[in-house]
């Protein structure tokens, strides 16, 4: 067997056990009740295209922002503006009892007061 057959033969191994991987990590997924597998290719600058499907389910679109997060040891992606959001809604969790906010027109008086005494604070300095 000549060098180049050689070579032609190493490079049938390699790409028949890569669709062994493949099948594998897919059968893997499923066992693990992932649904749905994309595949996306890192270029030189580190970056890559989201699929499609995966940014239409992390509701994202050109120019929004995602957030990589290590949990347990596996890298989640999702949307950074509702990270944001459950985070703000978080720190919220608790506020409107803490400050007796009922109704709608509570936190209308609630605006009226912080405003006010904003604007008492900004001019007691111009005295």
């Amino acid at each position: 067997m000549c060098k180049a057959e050689r070579e032609a033969e190493f490079i049938l191994i390699f790409f028949k056990q890569l669709r062994i991987i493949k099948l594998c990590i897919e059968i893997n997924a499923l066992q693990k009740g992932v649904l749905q597998m994309e595949l996306a290719k890192i270029t030189l600058r580190g970056q890559i295209t989201i699929p499609a499907p995966i940014r239409k389910r992390l509701g994202v679109k050109d120019g929004d922002k995602v957030i990589f997060i290590e949990e347990n040891g596996r890298i989640i992606v999702e949307n950074a503006a509702m990270i944001a959001l459950k985070n703000a809604q978080d720190a919220f969790t608790g506020e409107a009892e803490r400050l007796s906010i009922k109704t709608e027109q509570d936190v209308v008086d609630l605006v009226k007061e912080v405003r006010r005494e904003a604007w008492e604070e900004n001019h007691a300095r111009d005295d």
